[in-house]
């Protein structure tokens, strides 16, 4: 997933969240899949914090985000889970597919390309995150 500059964008991710994701990650069942492979890529670069260190406005695990599709318009909310509680119909995302393993530590006006279902090209701009933070 690159920005309009062709780069990646910086992505920043909680201790607590690295750990949840890397003991799913180290599952055998998932270890070798391309969308492991690709979640794994993203962790590698990320900035890793504590979680009461994470800035507001950062995608995290379980977090709410309003995003617009900058070449269409079209506006998506959606939050970003472990694969198990995936539901479509709830707009529940696994971190697993491209989308979500894209979104995962983006930051509120931060853009990513992704290429949705059915090739059809997407520019996403973050542009609201809700957190539950304790």
């Amino acid at each position: 997933m690159n920005t309009a500059s062709g780069l990646p964008p910086s992505i920043t991710v909680s201790t607590f969240d690295m750990d949840r994701l890397e003991a799913m990650l180290d599952s055998p069942a998932l270890s070798q899949t391309p969308a492991a492979l690709a979640l794994a890529a993203e962790l590698n670069r990320a900035t890793v914090l504590a979680p009461d260190q994470i800035p507001e406005g950062i995608v995290m695990m379980h977090s709410r985000v309003e995003c617009e599709d900058e070449v269409s318009g079209e506006t998506h909310v959606l939050t970003l889970v472990f694969p198990r509680e995936a539901n479509v119909d709830e707009g529940k995302v696994s971190v697993l597919a491209p989308v979500g393993s894209a979104l995962l530590g983006l930051a509120i006006g931060q853009s990513i390309d992704w290429n949705a279902p059915g090739g059809r090209k997407l520019r996403l701009r973050v542009t609201a995150v809700h957190n539950d933070r304790p």
